[in-house]
């Protein structure tokens, strides 16, 4: 499928954001809430789904935006448009430490699979689906590893990963992972969910019930820093303040 052509710049280190430039007429789709800032001339809508077949009717682009639900993400997605006549840019942030990935989809086969919190941007006509694990029981279990986000397009696409970037190449070989550390991978790479071990390690190893495995030929990207281990971290060490004689609670009574 035909994409916009966009040109990029990431800025930063480990607080990234990606700076596209836009043609005049060319469009970029992204997560709702991602925008950081936009120039003069750059207009922006919200659209059911994402927007890339402009052909299909309500009924499709509403069975195609129920399905981002099971993600976790917005039923919208939001395109900016460079209504001018020169060059203009818009940016675009994740919402949590770490790096983002540039895809050019072209060159990785046009279809990237990664976890459904991953996607941050792309040229218009990408698109963005759902797809599930084969081993539906363990998937259930198995959290981060169950749902993940299908991209298919060739153009630029863009995913943040939580913390620092790997990434592996695999010529055969396999690799088993946490599942909430896996970013994506591409064309060529078979994924599936496991057992981390026997009863006892699963419940007492402090290394989650299901591990992910990736085997085959192509790319894998994988992130130091799960968001949902870091927010597991700070609930179990933030302080417990609850009840009527909390801080917070005093300072709104003004005592």
């Amino acid at each position: 499928m035909y994409c916009h052509e966009v040109d990029y710049e990431i800025i930063g280190e480990s607080m990234q954001i990606v700076e596209i430039e836009l043609d005049p007429a060319e469009t970029v789709v992204a997560e709702a809430g991602a925008m950081n800032y936009m120039e003069d001339d750059i207009q922006f809508t919200t659209k059911m789904g994402d927007g890339s077949n402009p052909d299909e009717g309500l009924l499709s682009s509403m069975f195609s935006a129920a399905k981002r639900t099971f993600t976790g993400e917005s039923i919208f997605t939001t395109h900016f448009s460079n209504q001018g006549l020169k060059k203009k840019k818009v940016a675009f942030a994740a919402p949590y430490p770490g790096q983002i990935v540039p895809l050019d989809m072209a060159s990785l086969g046009e279809r990237f699979i990664c976890q459904k919190d991953a996607f941050l941007c792309a040229a218009l006509g990408t698109k963005i689906s759902v797809t599930f694990n084969k081993k539906l029981g363990a998937g259930f279990f198995g959290g981060e590893g169950f749902i993940l986000q299908k991209i298919e397009g060739d153009g630029m696409a863009f995913v943040h990963a939580g913390g620092t970037l790997i990434k592996k190449e695999l010529r055969g070989e396999t690799l088993r992972v946490d599942t909430g550390c896996l970013v994506g991978f591409t064309d060529g790479i078979e994924y599936d969910i496991e057992r981390s071990g026997g009863l006892k390690s699963m419940l007492f190893g402090g290394e989650g019930l299901f591990l992910t495995t990736l085997s085959g030929h192509g790319t894998v990207y994988l992130q130091s820093l799960p968001f949902s281990r870091l927010a597991d971290r700070i609930i179990q060490t933030a302080p417990s303040t609850g009840g009527s004689g909390s801080g917070l609670n005093r300072l709104l009574d003004g005592d």
